[in-house]
């Protein structure tokens, strides 16, 4: 298993981005969290094979039709976050 920290940024709040990146990343088998940053960008760390994790930052490039997704900055997880995770969940905004 790998793990990917990614950062999402344009407009991605109000659109239902977590929402459908967690859609996604749960039909991918992909686990970990997505959640709001105040700065307006939506970060999340996941978790699962390499084909899956590529496949969802792929995805995340475009996102929910009513987002217009700018950049997608991906990096390996800050330290606090490297742990394995049991599911994907919608985390609460930092």
């Amino acid at each position: 298993m790998e793990s990917v920290q990614i950062r999402v940024s344009g407009r991605v709040q109000g659109v239902g981005f977590r929402f459908a990146l967690r859609d996604e990343a749960r039909a991918l088998g992909i686990k970990g969290w997505v959640r709001n940053r105040a700065d307006g960008s939506v970060e999340a760390l996941l978790q699962g094979n390499r084909d899956a994790l590529d496949a969802l930052v792929r995805w995340a490039r475009r996102g929910p039709r009513a987002a217009q997704v700018e950049r997608v900055e991906q990096h390996a997880p800050e330290r606090e976050f490297a742990r394995a995770y049991d599911a994907f969940e919608i985390w609460p905004s930092a």
